[in-house]
């Protein structure tokens, strides 16, 4: 069935070939891996960038590729993805693209676990079979760790260097000059979030265990771990006597999902409500998403100095 699959989807996606015959294509896989690769691959004549997934899809739970998807990766040259799990459709890409380069952006990134346990071994790459690594057994939020992100800007150029080694120097540049973006972010967020005088933080679902890690927070709780799973009434009772056992700490949805489960626990126990964004929808042009994480993560910081500052 998974070749009958890639098979129709590939038949769809020879038609779309000329389109993309003509330039240096890099695709990537959901939007924080597009923030990155818009940074590494500025100003860089004749190269094309396209993402697979629409700036609002959010994290790529159950996503399934497309037959446009199929199109676009089609004319790729490489394939940037996050890996660790994020990608459950990477079977097919493989199949359907024996050929075609895949770098993974959380290669060698030491991974949680759903209870926020760092896992042995390296689980940062995606097999090749059938096997995913879901939700519940890593978490691929790799990202929101300003430290994880520089890694992950150095693998994505590393990967891209390798594709096209006559645009080298203007990667590697890129690359170095993001990266000293990063840096200043990562200290900016350590001033501004390593002594609050809070840090416990109930969050929507499970995006932020690698930012709180990162930054001194402590994820004292999960509304609910996958964000499209509506929840019982027996699991919002429990929830709502977890918060209160806590001492209603903040509750931290995210702009992407419905709060309608949040704002049911804050109305029983007082809990307030505020947001935290994961960095996984913003603006669809490179021009407009280089600068999206930065911006993202410092009002993140912002909301949190005003939650937990009190």
């Amino acid at each position: 069935m998974r070749k009958l699959i890639a098979a129709i989807l590939l038949l769809g996606a020879m038609l779309f070939l000329p389109l993309l015959a003509m330039a240096e294509t890099a695709v990537t896989s959901f939007y924080p891996i597009y923030v990155f690769a818009a940074n590494l691959t500025d100003g860089i004549e004749g190269i094309e960038l396209y993402n697979l997934a629409a700036p609002g899809t959010g994290c790529l739970h159950d996503y399934q590729l497309q037959t446009g998807d199929m199109k676009t990766l089609a004319g790729a040259d490489v394939f940037l993805v996050n890996g660790a799990g994020m990608e459950s459709y990477l079977a097919h890409v493989y199949e359907a693209f024996p050929n075609l380069p895949v770098v993974v952006a959380s290669e060698g990134i030491p991974l949680l676990d759903e209870e926020n346990q760092l896992l042995e071994g390296d689980h940062s790459h995606d097999d090749h079979d059938d096997h995913d690594h879901d939700h519940g057994e890593v978490n691929a939020h790799v990202w929101l760790d300003v430290k994880n992100a520089q890694a992950m800007v150095t693998n994505l150029c590393e990967g891209l260097c390798q594709a096209w080694p006559r645009h080298r120097e203007a990667l590697e540049a890129n690359r170095d000059r993001y990266l000293a973006q990063l840096q200043q972010l990562d200290d900016d967020l350590h001033a501004g979030l390593d002594n609050l005088p809070k840090k416990d933080i109930i969050t929507f679902h499970e995006a932020f265990p690698y930012f709180a890690n990162a930054y001194g927070l402590n994820v004292v709780g999960v509304v609910n771990r996958e964000p499209g799973d509506a929840l019982s009434p027996a699991q919002l009772s429990r929830l709502v006597k977890t918060v209160v056992d806590l001492g209603a700490p903040p509750l931290f949805t995210e702009p992407q999902y419905a709060d309608m489960a949040a704002r049911t626990i804050s109305q029983e126990t007082g809990a307030p409500i505020y947001q935290l964004d994961p960095v996984v929808t913003g603006p669809e042009g490179a021009a407009d998403a280089k600068g999206q994480y930065e911006t993202a993560m410092r009002e993140n910081m912002a909301v949190l100095q005003q939650a937990l500052g009190q």
